[in-house]
C-alpha cells in the first residue's frame, strides 16, 4: 500500500533550487536518492517533505524499516538505469512517462505527475500533498498503520482458511500456531512483529473442537491501533489502548 504510493506519487514549499531540474531529470533523482537510501533527501523532493521535516531523529529511525522496504520496492520495479518515455507539461502539472517492471517482470510504462512549486518540479500530486500537509509529520505512522491494519486482516483471513484444511485432514481438530506453521499452513514469521507490527496468538480448546485468534499492536498508536479477534463466526476488532479484545460470546 504505502510502497506503491511512493513510487510514482510523491510536495510543499521551500523547493527552490539553484539549477531548476526538469520533471524527467527530477524523477530520475527521485528514483537514484531511494535506491541510495538517501530518504530525506528523496523525499526532499516530493510531497512528503513536511512528513520528514517534523520527525526527531528517533521517529525517523522508527520508521527506517518501512523507507527501507520502499527502497527494495522501488530496485524491483525501476531498473538502475530508468527509462523515461517522455513527459508532457501543462502549467505547473507535469507528467513523466517511466518504464517498469511489473510483478512478472515485465515491461510496461506508467505515468508519474509532478507539480511546481517556487519554480522547482517535486514529485506527487495537489491532492496527496494537502493529505499530507494535513497530517504533518503524522503522516507516515498513520499510513503505516493503515497498512499494517490492512496486512492483519489479511492474515486472519488466512488463519481462518488454514483453520478449515488443518482441520480436514486432523479428523475434525483444529491446530494451534506451532502445529499450522509446520503445516506450512501460515508463515513463521506469525510468531514475531517485525512484518506486520502485531502479536498474533491462537488458541485452541482442549478437546481441539474450536479455537479464536487475536491480534495486537506490539506499539499502540506507532505500529496498530486497534485489536484484534477472531473465531468461526468472523473477526471483531476495536481500539481498546493495545490490549486484547475482550469478546462477549
Amino acid at each position: 500500500m504505502l510502497c506503491c504510493a511512493l513510487l510514482l506519487a510523491v510536495t510543499t514549499s521551500g523547493f527552490a533550487q539553484t539549477t531548476p531540474r526538469t520533471p524527467t531529470d527530477t524523477m530520475r533523482e527521485f528514483y537514484r536518492m531511494m535506491r541510495e537510501k538517501k530518504f530525506r533527501e528523496a523525499f526532499g523532493i516530493s510531497i512528503y517533505r513536511p512528513a520528514i521535516e517534523g520527525l526527531s531523529t528517533q521517529e525517523f529511525e522508527d520508521l527506517r524499516p518501512d523507507f527501507e522496504k520502499m527502497a527494495v520496492a522501488v530496485s524491483e520495479k525501476i531498473p538502475a538505469q530508468v527509462d523515461i518515455s517522455g513527459e508532457q507539461i501543462s502549467g505547473d502539472i507535469a507528467t513523466v512517462f517511466v518504464k517498469v517492471l511489473d510483478a512478472e517482470g515485465k515491461e510496461k510504462v506508467e505515468p508519474a505527475t509532478l507539480i511546481k512549486i517556487d519554480n522547482a518540479w517535486v514529485v506527487g500530486d495537489k491532492e496527496s500533498l494537502e493529505m499530507v500537509r494535513k497530517a504533518g509529520k503524522k503522516f507516515f505512522f498513520e499510513a503505516r498503520i493503515n497498512a499494517h491494519h490492512s496486512d492483519v486482516q489479511d492474515m486472519l483471513t488466512r488463519i481462518s482458511l488454514a483453520q478449515v484444511v488443518y482441520s480436514q485432514g486432523h479428523n475434525g481438530q483444529f491446530g494451534n500456531t506451532a502445529e499450522l506453521i509446520t503445516a506450512g499452513l501460515i508463515p513463521k514469521d506469525i510468531e514475531g512483529t517485525e512484518s506486520t507490527g502485531y502479536r498474533f496468538q491462537i488458541f485452541r480448546a482442549t478437546d481441539g473442537k474450536s479455537w479464536y485468534a487475536t491480534a495486537e499492536p506490539a506499539q499502540h498508536g506507532r505500529t496498530g491501533r486497534l485489536s484484534f479477534y477472531l473465531d468461526a463466526s468472523g473477526v471483531r476488532s476495536g481500539d481498546v489502548g493495545g490490549k486484547p479484545l475482550v469478546v462477549k460470546n
